[in-house]
């Protein structure tokens, strides 16, 4: 029998000092049972990196044709496509064919960087792809403020991030591996 996803709810207060974005989104996220409370930390952070009115949770694991997060124009057009993990160079080609932005924000400390060092020189022709790591002790410690019901604060000011939850404070700094042209 097959499990279901665990469904957690999430109060994400945003205060993007880069990009002047103030806002906070009440998200309902169902965590596949095959995700680590490590890589849904990981979705909420990129949630939060590109918060908008219009981006969403997709079915992400659930579903093989469709990015973890994703914003459509009101047309129905992909605008901006966020991909978690180590996709294949194959994946980030069809998807920085489908939309106008691509981010793929890989993890899992020296996995990924081996990951990347195979798979970046095949990259360089995707002028809408922007490849943004993190470091295992980072996502290791946004791993530990997963619970089923999170208030979270999170602020970003010079391209770093800071996560509050109650009194526990978590220092994220995003690591540029690739920018889009």
């Amino acid at each position: 029998m097959a499990q279901n996803a665990t469904i957690y709810k999430v109060e994400l207060s945003v205060s993007d000092m880069d990009r002047h974005y103030y806002e906070t989104h009440k998200l309902t996220v169902a965590k596949h049972p095959s995700e680590t409370d490590e890589r849904l930390m990981v979705r909420i952070i990129a949630f939060a990196l590109n918060a908008h009115e219009n981006l969403e949770m997709t079915k992400g694991l659930s579903a093989d044709d469709e990015p973890d997060i994703w914003q459509k124009s009101l047309s129905g057009e992909l605008d901006v496509w966020v991909t978690l993990g180590l996709p294949s160079e194959k994946v980030m080609r069809q998807s920085c064919s489908k939309a106008d932005k691509v981010i793929v924000y890989p993890y899992g400390g020296r996995t990924a960087e081996v990951w990347w060092d195979k798979i970046k020189t095949s990259t360089t022709r995707f002028a809408n792809l922007q490849v943004i790591g993190f470091s295992e002790q980072d996502t290791g410690e946004l791993a530990k403020l997963a619970s089923r019901t999170m208030k979270l604060q999170i602020n970003i000011q010079d391209g770093d991030v800071m996560v509050s939850v109650g009194d526990t404070i978590v220092y994220v700094s995003p690591l540029k591996w690739k920018s889009a042209a």
